[in-house]
């Protein structure tokens, strides 16, 4: 849990939803917002348990594509310079990357000299832990730990599902006693507007929003200013959904960030990149651009249940230094976690 563990100011009481409206779009989802607190009672145990069958589920297609052949390679073979090259070519089709790659497989071959390992099968165990260790390295939790309102910016392309993380972790949020405040930043398409207010609905918090054109930098000054107004605990701006290509509008995030840091007094909290896992590699090139324009802080990685394509989880730690934060592996509100490399490898291995 985010809020209850970082903060720790609110006292844990029974939530209220609010009550679904048959007129208002979205009756379903909010019946379901409904049911997903009560199941939030449920004891920890049981709630990590069910989402590790989600995530090992969700994993399966990579897992199809990465460890199920790393499995057939390495069954019932010795250990030479012939199987490094196969493991390197599976790797690398994976969307691990050349570097990360190259890093990985240098590592398993240090272990096998020292370790005096001869048959192939040991390697697979051995690729875990250094997926392991290799994420572990650039492992950090969502942090909020600045004076309220604390301030998360979430970045990225259109359809790699921002709007939708900005709904499940705004519904986390509240169902961790922290209020809430949306921003809705991304003026350029009126359906960003629109879907967000959809989801401050369903959800139950209140949302500042301009016109479909009106200046970003606005609806960030407004929304700093009414997250200060109305004593909220946190608060979090929608950006455009802008092609990492645009330089006119990457300077257009810029100016968000520094109106956002201007008016807190302060850095945000936290300005998450939300990347699509099944782009793979592309999701490379859009973290190196979105880092330049604005001080990305960490990655959500969405839609990890319909790719073969996760091994870019690697790439985006290693080479990029970026810790994944939270994951999402479905479309239930409960379904964006914290990202834990331990139980990532876990699932992918299994």
């Amino acid at each position: 849990m985010v809020w209850k563990e970082l903060f720790g100011r609110k006292d844990k009481v029974e939530q209220q939803s609010p009550a679904p409206n048959p007129a208002q779009e979205g009756e379903s989802e909010v019946s379901d917002l409904v049911d997903e607190t009560v199941e939030d009672e449920l004891d920890d145990e049981s709630a990590r348990s069910g989402f590790f069958t989600r995530l090992k589920s969700g994993l399966s297609k990579t897992r199809q594509g990465f460890v199920g052949k790393v499995e057939a390679l390495v069954k019932g073979r010795g250990i030479d310079d012939e199987l490094f090259e196969e493991l390197e070519e599976i790797m690398i089709q994976a969307d691990v990357g050349f570097p990360t790659t190259m890093h990985l497989v240098d590592r398993l071959r240090e272990r096998v000299r020292v370790e005096n390992i001869t048959e192939g099968i040991q390697m697979q165990t051995m690729l875990q832990e250094e997926i392991v260790d290799l994420l572990e390295d650039n492992c950090e939790s969502l942090t909020l730990l600045g004076p309220p309102p604390a301030a998360i910016m979430v970045v990225g392309v259109n359809g790699a599902g921002k709007t939708t993380t900005i709904g499940k972790l705004a519904y986390r949020l509240k169902s961790e006693q922290a209020t809430v405040l949306l921003g809705a930043g991304d003026t350029f398409r009126a359906a960003a507007i629109d879907q967000l207010q959809v989801w401050a609905d369903r959800v139950g918090v209140d949302i500042i929003a301009h016109n479909e054109g009106s200046d970003p930098g606005a609806v960030a000054f407004d929304t700093v200013a009414a997250a200060k107004a109305r004593k909220s605990d946190v608060l979090i701006l929608d950006t455009a959904g802008r092609l990492q290509t645009k330089t006119n509008l990457m300077a257009e995030l810029s100016k968000v960030y520094r109106i956002v840091t201007r008016e807190l007094g302060r850095d945000p909290d936290e300005i998450l990149l939300v990347v699509d896992a099944t782009t793979g590699q592309n999701a490379m090139s859009q973290a190196k651009l979105f880092s330049e324009a604005v001080p990305v802080s960490g990655i959500i990685l969405t839609k990890l249940d319909g790719t073969a394509k996760g091994g870019i989880i690697l790439a985006l730690s290693h080479e990029l230094k970026l810790p994944v934060k939270l994951i999402g592996i479905g479309e239930k509100y409960t379904d964006l976690q914290d990202f834990d490399a331990k139980e990532f490898a876990r699932a992918l291995f299994s």
